[in-house]
Parts: C-alpha cells; sequence; structure tokens
C-alpha cells in the first residue's frame, strides 16, 4: 500500500482531534468574550485538555488567536477571490477581494484588531505567524491577479499596486480612528484611497 493512502496513525489522530478541539474553544471563547478577557486556562478548560497539552499546540494567547483567525482569514480570501472573478471592472473586483477581508476582520472588532497586531510584531518563527503572513502574500498575488486584466498594468505595477492596496486595507482595519466605522464606510474610504492608485 503506498504511503500516501494509508490512515493516519493514532497517533496523529489523536494530535488533530486535540488541535480541533483547541480551536473550537480557542474560537468560542474568543468570540463571546473577546481575546484579552480569555485566559489560556479557560481555553485548556473548554477543549478538555492540560494547561501543559495547550502549550504544546500554541505557546501564547496570540498565537492562539492567530490559529484561529488564519482558518477564517483563509475563508475569505476564497470568497473574495470568487466574487472578485465574477466581476468585470478591476476596481471593483479588487474591492470584492479586500471587502471580504474587512467584513472578516470586523466579525470581532478587538479580536481582529489583536489580530494585525500579532500579525505585525509576532514571532515570525512561530508557524501560526508564518501562516499569517501567507495569507497576506496570497491575498497580494489575487489583488496583482486583477489588477494584471488592465493591460496599461505591467506584472511588476501589478504586484507593487497591490501591496500598496494591501498596505491601505491593513492601516484602515487597524487605526484607532476607524474603529467606530462600519465595514461599509471603511470600504467607502479604502474606494477612494484605491480608486486614486488605478489607470484611468
Amino acid at each position: 500500500m503506498p504511503l500516501a493512502s494509508q490512515p493516519a496513525g493514532r497517533r496523529e489522530r489523536n494530535k488533530q482531534d486535540k488541535l480541533d478541539r483547541i480551536c473550537a474553544a480557542a474560537s468560542e471563547l474568543f468570540a463571546l468574550h473577546g481575546v484579552d478577557e480569555v485566559t489560556t486556562q479557560q481555553i485548556a478548560d473548554r477543549a478538555d485538555i492540560g494547561a501543559g497539552t495547550l502549550f504544546l499546540y500554541a505557546k501564547t494567547k496570540g498565537e492562539l488567536l492567530l490559529l484561529v483567525q488564519n482558518a477564517g482569514y483563509a475563508k475569505a480570501l476564497q470568497q473574495g477571490r470568487a466574487d472578485a472573478e465574477a466581476i468585470p471592472g478591476v476596481l471593483d473586483a479588487v474591492l470584492a477581494i479586500v471587502g471580504s477581508i474587512v467584513a472578516c476582520n470586523r466579525i470581532h472588532l478587538e479580536n481582529g484588531r489583536t489580530y494585525l497586531r500579532e500579525m505585525l510584531f509576532g514571532d515570525h518563527e512561530e508557524p501560526r505567524h508564518r501562516e499569517a503572513l501567507a495569507i497576506v502574500a496570497q491575498t497580494e498575488e489575487a489583488i496583482a491577479a486583477v489588477l494584471r486584466r488592465d493591460e496599461r498594468v505591467g506584472e511588476d505595477d501589478a504586484a507593487t499596486l497591490a501591496r500598496v492596496v494591501s498596505a491601505v486595507m491593513f492601516v484602515d482595519m487597524a487605526a484607532s480612528v476607524t474603529t467606530a466605522l462600519s465595514v461599509q464606510e471603511i470600504m467607502h474610504d479604502i474606494r477612494g484611497q484605491v480608486g486614486v492608485l488605478l489607470p484611468r
């Protein structure tokens, strides 16, 4: 029997089961109370594991938040890409990708802002942090692919513009002055900024 088709062993299944329970517990508690109000002991208790076991999967609460939020951001990016494919206009297609990410970030405002902080300033050696940065890179690639629909935008320019669009999005999501704004209001602001960048 080829190795690829062999079922996971008991140890791997147990590890995956614990990881799934940790993700579910952290996701539920963070959604209910916010990341700042939840302790790692509460997450361990909800996941029905010891605190020491929890730290084998994530060393800090920030890493737990990355674990939970990365999954949501990956789904949001997938949805944004799908929406963008059905939109002919470049600006509107870019905003479909951006809008999906912004909406994900605003599900729980403080968790979203803490996630951005962990993404920027967390331990870049930590696997969850690398996953978060990979999602950022995939988002920029998706935006660049849409920008290349416009034949006036070259390969290098598309990549550069995508990084600028990404920066605009992250600043608008993280800024203190936008905490009271709705997703629609943030997207209106982003539309104005991105619209200036694109060829006319």
